[in-house]
């Protein structure tokens, strides 16, 4: 049976004092699971992954990755260190950067090693034939294989998904997320997306869960 990767105990949080927008949450997810969070704008599932990611702090409650504590009461591990992969829905991809050199960003070594490697990604995505082209060249659905590349490039063994499909039409959702789901799963990597689509999440994820109401259960 495969071991729990991340666990969050008891996590709430809140933009404002008099409005929660989280609830004592308390989730994991295994090695190379994919899980999805449902539910419509604005309810929490962005923060919910900023705060795995470390781009905003808990009110209350632990986060645990790898056998490590990456928030806690005295704890708190910054973003650059968890080793967490995060894909938007914005894409936000470097505009001066074409798309080999921004998968590159981050990743460390030699030279040539930072180019096999991001080359190699970029291939994984079906995305090699634009590795020269820069952003603003790119369509909606190209620069997004760019920007998984991105995340995946340094190879963490966690990347989380906020609404990564939703600007592209139907055919290049569904092939982007089918190609993504099979690289997830040849390279172990778990993952969670957030998502409005119960139909895509069933496709996509192993197990899905719904936040309503500051707080999260399990549906399928």
């Amino acid at each position: 049976m495969k071991r729990d990767l991340l666990v969050l105990k008891n996590i709430s949080f809140e933009y404002e004092s008099d409005k929660e927008i989280l609830s004592e949450i308390n989730l994991s997810l295994k090695e190379g699971e994919i899980i999805g969070i449902l539910g419509p704008s604005g309810i929490g599932k962005s923060s919910l992954l900023r705060l795995i990611t470390g781009l905003e702090k808990p009110k209350t409650g632990e986060i645990f990755y790898n056998n490590e504590t990456l928030c806690g009461e005295k704890i708190f591990v910054p973003p650059n260190k968890r080793g967490i992969g995060l894909v938007l829905q914005e894409k936000a991809l470097f505009p001066h950067l074409n798309s080999l050199e921004n998968v590159k960003f981050g990743l460390r070594g030699s030279k040539a090693s930072k180019e096999a490697q991001a080359i190699k990604f970029l291939k994984l995505l079906k995305a090699e034939k634009f590795a020269k082209t820069y952003p603003n060249s790119l369509s909606g659905g190209e620069q997004q294989r760019v920007a998984i590349a991105r995340a995946l490039a340094p190879e963490p063994k966690t990347v989380l998904l906020d609404e990564p499909f939703s600007s592209l039409d139907t055919d290049l959702r569904r092939d982007l997320r089918n190609d993504t789901r099979d690289l997830f799963k040849e390279t172990n990597t778990s993952s969670i997306i957030v998502t409005h689509e119960l139909e895509e999440a069933k496709v996509f994820c192993d197990r899905i869960y719904k936040l309503e109401n500051a707080n999260i259960e399990e549906i399928f």
